[in-house]
C-alpha cells in the first residue's frame, strides 16, 4: 500500500466564511500516525447570493433542495477546477470534499450535505471522496464531529484540540479512546451579531471588548439544557435559531453588549472542559479573536498554543483530506467513541475519475 498521497481537501463550514481548499502531501508516520506538508491553500469567499441560499436552505422544499444540491455541485466544481488550474496541480490521488451542511438532525436520522453528487467527479475529472456523515448517522451516530480522528493521527502531541469555528468543538484522548463533542456556538452567533453593525466579523474581538457584560443574559445562556447533556453531542444552526437567538433578542441589549456577553459565555463554557496544566491547540477563525482568547485565559490555566495561520484556517479541510485517504485505504475514519455510532467504520462515498 502507498505511504505517500497527494490530496486536495475541501471544507465549507457553518460560519459561511467560504470554501476552504488545501493541497497537501500526507505521509505514513510511525505508530500508525500521519505527517503532512501543506503545499497551497486558499479560501474562496461566498458571494452574498450564495450566503443567502445556504442560510435559507434549511427552509427549502424537497424539490428546492434537490435543485440547490445540483447548483452547488456545479459551483463547487468550478471553484475546484479554478484552484487546480491556478496552482498548476497535477497527479492528485483524490479530491476529498465535505460539501456544505444544510440539514443536521441526527436524532431524526437526518444529515444532508450538498455538493456531494457524482457529477462533481465528472466535472473535475478527478477521483472524489465525499459524503462522510450519512453512514455514521445510519449507524446510530451523531454524524459529527468527524475531525477528531485527524486530531489523533496528525496532532497527537496536544492534550486537547479546540476548534473555534461556527461552533466550538473539542477532542482529546480519555482512557485510550478519542472523545469529542461540540461545546457551544461561537462565530455562528458572533458573526450574525456583528453583521448588524455592518462588519463581516469582529476583528480581534475589539467590538465585543468595548461592550458591557450583562450578568442576567449570561446566566440565561449558561442555563441552556444542551450544556447539561453528556457527550457525544453536537450542535446545528437549527438549535441556535431555536434556543439562542430568541434569548438574545428578548434581552433588548445593544449589539456591543450582546457580543461582550456572548464572548464571556463562550469562554466559560470552553474553559469548563479542560483539566489543569494541559496543552490546547486552538484552530478555526476564533483563534484570531484576541478578546475571546484573553477571556479564556482568565478562566483556565491550560497552555494555549496558537499555530501557524495555515493550520488555524485549513485544519478542517486538511483533516477531510485525511478522512478521504483513510476511506481509500479502507481504514477507520469515524470513531464510535466520538459520534456514538454502534461501531468504528470507514465512511464516505468514492466516485472514480471519468477517464
Amino acid at each position: 500500500m502507498k505511504e505517500q498521497y497527494h490530496i486536495l481537501g475541501i471544507m465549507s463550514g457553518t460560519s459561511l466564511d467560504g470554501i476552504d481548499l488545501v493541497e497537501v502531501d500526507l505521509f505514513v508516520s510511525e505508530k500508525g500516525l500521519w505527517d503532512f506538508v501543506i503545499k497551497t491553500c486558499e479560501t474562496i469567499a461566498y458571494a452574498a447570493t450564495w450566503k443567502q441560499k445556504l442560510t435559507q436552505g434549511i427552509t427549502n422544499s424537497e424539490a428546492e433542495l434537490i435543485q440547490l444540491d445540483k447548483d452547488y455541485t456545479v459551483y463547487l466544481s468550478k471553484v475546484i477546477l479554478s484552484f487546480i488550474k491556478k496552482n498548476h496541480i497535477t497527479d492528485l490521488d483524490a479530491v476529498c470534499s465535505h460539501g456544505h451542511t444544510i440539514l443536521h438532525q441526527p436524532e431524526q436520522g437526518v444529515t444532508f450535505q450538498i455538493g456531494n453528487l457524482p457529477e462533481l467527479a465528472n466535472a473535475i475529472n478527478e477521483q472524489v471522496v465525499c459524503d462522510f456523515r450519512v453512514q455514521d448517522v445510519a449507524l446510530g451516530g451523531q454524524g459529527a464531529p468527524l475531525v477528531p480522528i485527524g486530531d489523533r493521527l496528525l496532532f497527537s502531541e496536544y492534550d486537547y484540540c479546540l476548534n473555534l469555528g461556527g461552533f466550538a468543538n473539542i477532542s482529546s484522548e480519555v482512557n485510550g479512546k478519542r472523545i469529542a463533542y461540540d461545546i457551544c456556538p461561537v462565530n455562528i452567533v458572533l458573526n450574525s451579531l456583528v453583521e448588524k453593525l455592518g462588519f463581516p466579523y469582529d476583528d480581534k474581538g475589539n467590538i465585543a471588548a468595548s461592550g458591557a457584560l450583562n450578568e442576567a443574559l449570561l446566566k440565561r445562556l449558561n442555563e441552556l439544557d444542551f450544556y447539561k447533556q453528556s457527550a457525544p453531542k453536537s450542535l446545528g444552526l437549527e438549535w441556535v435559531q431555536d434556543q439562542v437567538f430568541p434569548i438574545l433578542e428578548a434581552s433588548e441589549l445593544s449589539e456591543k453588549d450582546l457580543l461582550r456577553t456572548f464572548v464571556e459565555h463562550c469562554a466559560l463554557q470552553i474553559a469548563a472542559q479542560f483539566k489543569e496544566e494541559a496543552s490546547v491547540l486552538i484552530t478555526g477563525g476564533g483563534a484570531y479573536n484576541d478578546f475571546l482568547i484573553s477571556r479564556l485565559k482568565v478562566h483556565t490555566t491550560v497552555a494555549i498554543v496558537i499555530p501557524s495561520e495555515e493550520i488555524i484556517e485549513y485544519k478542517e479541510a486538511l483533516i477531510f483530506g485525511l478522512l478521504g485517504l483513510l476511506k481509500l485505504r479502507n481504514e477507520v475514519n469515524c470513531l464510535s467513541s466520538v459520534t456514538g455510532a454502534n461501531k468504528d467504520h470507514s465512511s464516505g462515498t468514492v466516485y472514480p475519475r471519468k477517464s
